[in-house]
């Protein structure tokens, strides 16, 4: 059962550092790119799937579009995307450039970065919550003693607490990333 638990809990450690791989810093990182949905023929259909991303420079994408009747619907879904990105294209590439960022959108980044954190926190107490209904079950229909439950209990939550403060550390780099200049 423990093992179970740490699965979930371990799910939701990577989804967050997927999320927060997509948070903007100073240096360009393709993953920033990879939320950004494009309308190609009426689909919705992943940026990474109609070009390839790479980064010449620390602050700078360059994206090789495979289909160039797709360019200004890829140029569109950047402008529209809340990362403040500008797409600058020639021929089948197009460049974006990161602007450096202000202190406001620094501090936005790193509340936007608080609220990821917390949402996982939340995750990973209902999984808690669930796992201890189904031990507090088990004790009430006699599968288990008092005891065995009391233990399997204190393991759930040793294992809580294990990965609220992965997420807290998580957190806690990211925002160090953010914060510098």
């Amino acid at each position: 059962m423990t093992n179970d638990i740490n699965t979930k809990m371990e799910k939701t450690i990577n989804d967050l550092t997927s999320k927060i791989a997509g948070l903007r810093t100073s240096r360009a990182n393709p993953d920033m790119l990879k939320n950004i949905s494009v309308n190609y023929y009426n689909s919705n259909v992943s940026l990474q799937q109609l070009a390839a991303i790479t980064t010449p420079e620390a602050s700078q994408f360059m994206l090789n579009v495979f289909d160039q009747g797709a360019i200004k619907d890829i140029e569109k879904a950047i402008l529209q995307s809340e990362l403040g990105l500008t797409p600058q294209t020639d021929g089948t590439t197009i460049r974006i450039t990161l602007p450096d960022l202000t202190q406001d959108r620094r501090n936005q980044l790193v509340k936007t970065l608080k609220q990821m954190g917390e949402e996982s926190k939340i995750s990973i107490r209902n999984i808690r919550r669930d796992c201890i209904d189904s031990i507090r079950s088990d004790e009430k229909n006699k599968e288990i003693t008092e005891d065995e439950s009391k233990i399997r209990q204190d393991n759930v939550q040793d294992s809580t607490n294990k990965f609220s403060n992965k997420i807290d550390a998580l957190i806690k780099q990211k925002e160090s990333e953010l914060m510098t200049i």
